[in-house]
């Protein structure tokens, strides 16, 4: 009896824990709608538009997590749409009421080189329809210089640095821990360069991967250089970055003059400095205050601007990790995409079928879902045209397959055609402490994968042998899309990463161009009048209470605290390792499911953190393995 009254104190206290939790979120959420009232409108008919980019620029944006809205939560960085800014910048180009551009970047956080090249092409745009771009920041990193590089005039605060560090850095490896531990990694995998398994089996980077990561880094550094260098010529790119020490002793140690006179930058000053010179063109703000100015919102100028989505030509995003299941916006879960392909197929008229990919690929189930979904399409005469945005590789290139023309672009990361899986056993980690284990078997594989107790040679070898014939499966898919022999791509398979402008050399892409080229290239082979292919977008938008909770977080003065100052910022920058630890452990605990996931892919590109569905089924991954 006294184990069924403690059972029974339990179980009643975990009712009153989740009971409590449940008020606490419901009253939170209570307060956060009754405390939201609009931000009064600071937008005028007039003025300059303000792209104030403080979070980083994706493909596709993470659903809002409700718990960040609660009063003291740590708020959820913002992340800015791709197809919005480039919709804003399009549309101010002929938009009288738009008197200059503005670029705020001083809480810029990246993005990716295809993205940024991409609306580095809509601000030549807006520039060439002769209205001004300016742009202030403290810091400009790589990525936002590369976007500052487009401005007519690029403005540096007074206390600020342009920092062109460029692609490349360290990682962590774990096998030296993973010893300390006892713990077994046991890895099946294809490919001499599928290096995501490096850090759990070795101290170091092995001459393959570094010799494949080294030409990658290089590639996208040039493409950065002749992004730049075209946008901005009179900047001296070559000994600013080649020799930061040398052109800033020559400056006598100031920062701001080294940016100075390498042509970098146009002028220095601070905020209010920068507000009377935009105000000068686009007219003062209404308040009067120092260095404000006419604004026209960013936010409500792209739901102006942007077009009813009805068009004929269906645009499928595959973006973020591919995971299994379902999961919302930002994370590509084979159960979600298909099914938002499926009932498009089935309910709307569509004549063509972009599929726009930006994902380092992940699960092999999940990837041949979506690509099955595709196949559906492309069966009821629909042509397939992929179009690669940052990455497309592993799984992301495994569901491009099916595609009649693939686009990239020079910075595209694509390729990494190769499998694996690792399963981490515990016998060494339990003798420890003492554990053993014991059983019997009635066949050779008698509860495997055993690890607790190690698992057999018998399984092991199964193991590699389905790693394999996932391999062959993959190879022949891009074989039979690329015209090629299995052999034949094997020599360029193998997990090895490749920039967008080899890939298009060894036949793994077809052309450059950017999204709007693949929808253009989607209507000819569908033969669709060029003036009907306008897109329509298959995906799901947000709830009513997402809607709600997204613009109250909108409209909080609280955003997340990110550092100003370049040695914050890089140093802000550098503790993504820490979420890099934390996606490893995932890796190593979740890695016993069969992946096409690229390792390189992860150091490129904006920064994100887990949303919400991640993060629910990591803890639920977690749970599991301690139960």
């Amino acid at each position: 009896m006294a184990f069924v009254r403690s059972a029974w104190r339990i179980l009643v206290g975990i009712k009153d824990a989740l009971v409590l939790l449940f008020l606490l979120l419901f009253f939170g959420l209570l307060y956060a709608a009754l405390s939201y009232t609009p931000a009064p409108s600071t937008s005028v008919s007039q003025g300059a538009l303000l792209l104030d980019l403080e979070g980083v620029v994706v493909e596709q944006p993470q659903s809002v997590n409700p718990l960040s809205a609660l009063p003291g939560s740590a708020p959820q960085m913002k992340e800015f749409r791709l197809r919005d800014i480039v919709t804003a910048l399009e549309a101010a180009k002929s938009d009288g009421n738009v008197k200059a551009v503005v670029l705020n970047l001083d809480g810029f956080m990246g993005g990716g080189q295809v993205a940024l090249s991409r609306i580095g092409k809509a601000l030549d745009g807006v520039r060439a329809a002769r209205k001004p771009v300016l742009v202030y920041a403290t810091t400009y990193s790589s990525d936002g210089y590369q976007l500052a590089a487009h401005g007519s005039e690029v403005w540096l605060n007074d206390f600020g640095q342009v920092f062109l560090a460029g692609p490349g850095g360290s990682r962590m490896y774990y096998k030296g821990l993973i010893d300390k531990l006892g713990v077994t990694t046991h890895v099946y995998r294809v490919g001499t360069y599928k290096s995501f398994v490096e850090p759990f089996i070795r101290t170091d980077q092995s001459p393959e991967a570094k010799q494949a990561d080294q030409a990658l880094a290089g590639a996208l550094w040039q493409t950065w250089q002749d992004d730049v260098a075209k946008a901005r010529p009179r900047a001296k790119l070559a000994a600013y970055a080649g020799d930061p020490l040398g052109v800033v002793r020559a400056s006598g140690g100031n920062l701001q003059q080294a940016a100075l006179r390498a042509g970098l930058v146009d002028k220095l000053g601070g905020e209010e400095a920068f507000g009377a010179r935009v105000a000068a063109i686009a007219g003062t703000a209404s308040d009067k205050k120092p260095g404000g100015f006419a604004t026209i919102d960013f936010a409500r100028y792209v739901k102006a601007k942007t077009p009813a989505n009805n068009g004929r030509i269906g645009v499928l995003t595959v973006a973020g990790n591919i995971v299994d299941g379902e999961a919302g916006p930002g994370s590509a879960a084979g159960d979600t995409i298909s099914d938002l392909l499926y009932t498009a197929l089935a309910e709307k008229s569509l004549k063509a079928l972009v599929v726009r990919v930006d994902s380092p690929g992940g699960s092999v189930l999940a990837s041949e879902k979506i690509r099955q979904a595709i196949v559906a399409a492309k069966a009821r005469g629909l042509p397939v045209v992929v179009s690669m945005g940052d990455v497309a590789a592993s799984g992301g290139y495994w569901v491009s397959t099916p595609a009649s023309r693939i686009f990239a672009e020079p910075g595209t990361i694509t390729g990494s055609i190769g499998v694996f899986a690792i399963l981490p056993s515990l016998e060494g980690t339990l003798a420890k402490i003492g554990v053993t284990t014991d059983g019997v078997k009635t066949t050779p594989l008698s509860g495997e994968p055993d690890l607790a107790g190690g698992v057999s040679p018998e399984f092991d070898a199964i193991a590699q042998s389905g790693v394999e014939a996932v391999y062959s499966r993959f190879v022949g898919l891009v074989a039979k899309a690329r015209g090629r022999t299995p052999a034949q791509v094997d020599t360029i398979a193998q997990g090895r990463v490749w920039d967008g402008g080899t890939a298009r050399q060894i036949g793994l892409v077809d052309q450059f161009g950017g999204l709007e080229d693949a929808i253009a290239e989607a209507a000819k082979l569908a033969k669709v009048d060029p003036e009907d292919a306008k897109p329509y977008y298959i995906e799901k938008g947000p709830d009513k209470f997402e809607q709600l909770i997204e613009s109250w977080m909108s409209n909080d003065t609280q955003e997340a605290a990110l550092p100003r100052d370049w040695l914050g910022r890089q140093a802000w920058m550098q503790r993504q390792w820490a979420l890099q630890a934390v996606a490893d452990a995932k890796g190593l605990i979740t890695g016993g499911a069969m992946r096409a996931a690229c390792l390189e892919c992860s150091g490129y590109g904006a920064p994100r953190v887990a949303g919400p569905q991640e993060e629910k089924s990591f803890l639920t991954m977690v749970a599991g393995a301690l139960w």
